[in-house]
């Protein structure tokens, strides 16, 4: 039995060193923005190379708190519209409505699942005051391509980072890095993955940051001293004790997200299934590997014949949810094709060598 994921597998690396951090901050007594929190904060900031970094509770407010950030700043106002993929998940579209703005959703590409630049030029209008590329599966976005049309328009660029950490293009500058802000997720199966919730902003603004800080924690600049309607989204001193064991190995692991990725990609061979486009740049840090077929359900159940676990990233499109029923009668023919046919195969860096093995052996019997 392959599991798609075996995420006490993946921790169990770390349980020496994750008992003695819960024994250092249970000890302190000090458990909201605690010293493990600014520590983490400083490192990843140097990780990404960027000036700041904003420890908050998780992926989804990340996004949102930048976004408010900016309203607070002016540079946005309520209603302005943000242009995002049709093809993502539904958090990154939940917190443009939540912060107040329009989100507008752009068809994606079919062979890398991210924007389509044609279509990301076509939708900007007066009203556009931000683009919002998602990184997805461990992916960048042609972020070089729309970096000219975001400094052409005026147009801030917040990056939803939440499966990308570690990616980087081609001049080594890393996802966090790549626009005005990012979000990311630290969701246990995250590359980066703590032991629950968790997320953070990387950003070099300086304004952006200070009000971040403020809003993540009930708009307050000193106790009791509250200077904006905030909100309660801070990263738990003990998150940031685990995100600080396994942030050192983050590098390792991707390489070895990319190095079973190149296997899949060189030894798969068959037609009745599509594989992702890969650059080979450190451009993809994958997350997820994804795969299309045109026949999802007998995929699936082949694989289960086979015990090797897949997962559906996603099943359903945003513009087809209950949720955002006003999206409803839109029509992305490339998204909806892609939300029919992806299936996620096993990818992670505790799969054996014999394990990629075998399912590449599964994968080219289909």
């Amino acid at each position: 039995m392959i599991p798609f994921l075996d995420l006490h597998k993946i921790n169990q690396r770390f349980e020496k060193e994750f008992q003695q951090g819960f024994t250092s901050f249970l000890d302190s007594g000090y458990y909201i923005l605690g010293g493990n929190v600014s520590a983490f904060e400083t490192e990843f900031a140097n990780y990404c190379n960027t000036k700041y970094c904003i420890g908050l509770g998780n992926g989804l407010d990340a996004l949102r708190l930048i976004l408010e950030a900016y309203v607070v700043l002016g540079r946005l106002n309520k209603g302005d519209e943000v242009l995002v993929s049709s093809n993502t998940y539904i958090a990154t579209i939940i917190a443009i409505k939540q912060a107040g703005l329009t989100p507008v959703l752009v068809e994606a590409e079919s062979d890398t699942f991210n924007f389509s630049l044609k279509d990301l030029r076509n939708s900007v209008s007066e009203k556009t005051k931000a683009i919002m590329p998602v990184h997805l599966y461990g992916q960048l976005s042609p972020m070089e391509e729309i970096a000219a049309i975001a400094k052409e328009k005026n147009l801030l660029i917040i990056e939803d980072a939440a499966q990308a950490h570690g990616a980087k293009n081609s001049r080594g500058v890393l996802a966090g890095n790549l626009g005005d802000a990012a979000g990311f997720s630290f969701y246990p199966t995250k590359n980066l993955g703590a032991l629950g919730d968790a997320g953070a902003i990387t950003t070099n603004n300086d304004e952006l940051a200070t009000v971040l800080k403020k809003l993540r924690n009930y708009g307050s600049s000193s106790k009791y001293v509250n200077e904006y309607l905030g909100f309660n989204s801070r990263l738990d001193d003990i998150q940031a004790s685990f995100l600080r064991i396994k942030l050192p190995l983050l590098n390792e692991d991707n390489n070895r997200r990319i190095i079973i990725a190149n296997q899949y990609l060189s030894r798969i061979n068959n037609k009745k299934i599509k594989l992702p486009s890969h650059n080979n740049d450190g451009d993809h840090v994958f997350h997820q590997f994804v795969v299309q077929v045109e026949n999802r359900e007998s995929f699936i159940n082949y694989f289960k014949e086979k015990e090797i676990g897949t997962l559906i990233h996603y099943p359903i499109p945003p513009h087809k949810q209950e949720a955002l029923s006003e999206f409803s009668e839109l029509h992305f023919p490339i998204t909806e094709k892609i939300h029919k046919e992806v299936v996620s195969i096993p990818i992670n860096p505790i799969l054996s060598d014999s394990e990629v093995e075998e399912i590449i052996q599964v994968l080219n019997s289909y």
